[in-house]
């Protein structure tokens, strides 16, 4: 049985320009709205997630290629690759039954994608982008898209739904 594509969606942005907000707050909305949504946040720099000595660590430390922890209500993965992984290949191989899959970050994959800027920081960085959707500013900017208040999560919800479902309101 073929799996169904998720739709992927993009918030991206210069660092301190609030994306993680936006993200928690579109989130919530979506989930409000029925919609099933999973998260895959890019980090440009190596992590560490498990925490030293505890069980996973050392089965790490011990050599696993993968360490998995479950309890009655989530899951975990710790797996080290050798080269970074594409939003594709993440998602193949550890997403399934939800119905839109937000990333943070990856501006570079080509995925609709809403950029939340700051006057704080460089220009916008995917103004020319085609898949660009919105942009969401903190102050007023020249776009070729919709440029949204960086709090009008609300709107940015409306526009990902009717972009990715065709609809405004998912029903």
């Amino acid at each position: 049985m073929e799996r169904k594509k998720i739709p992927i969606v993009s918030i991206v942005g210069r660092a301190k320009t609030g994306k993680t907000t936006v993200v928690a707050k579109l989130i919530a909305i979506l989930k409000d709205r029925g919609i099933r949504v999973a998260t895959i946040k890019h980090h440009p720099h190596d992590f560490e997630i498990d925490r030293e000595g505890k069980d996973t660590d050392r089965h790490k430390k011990a050599g696993a290629v993968l360490s998995m922890i479950a309890s009655p209500r989530k899951i975990a993965v710790v797996r080290d690759v050798e080269e970074e992984m594409t939003v594709d290949q993440l998602v193949s191989r550890y997403i399934d039954d939800v119905d839109l899959i937000i990333t943070e970050g990856f501006k570079r994959e080509h995925f609709p994608k809403i950029e939340v800027y700051s006057a704080r920081s460089e220009p916008p960085a995917t103004l020319d982008d085609p898949q660009l959707l919105a942009l969401m500013s903190d102050t007023p900017v020249d776009a070729p898209v919709p440029v949204l208040k960086r709090d009008d999560v609300e709107a940015a919800a409306d526009i990902i739904v009717k972009a990715v479902f065709g609809k405004t309101k998912k029903g």
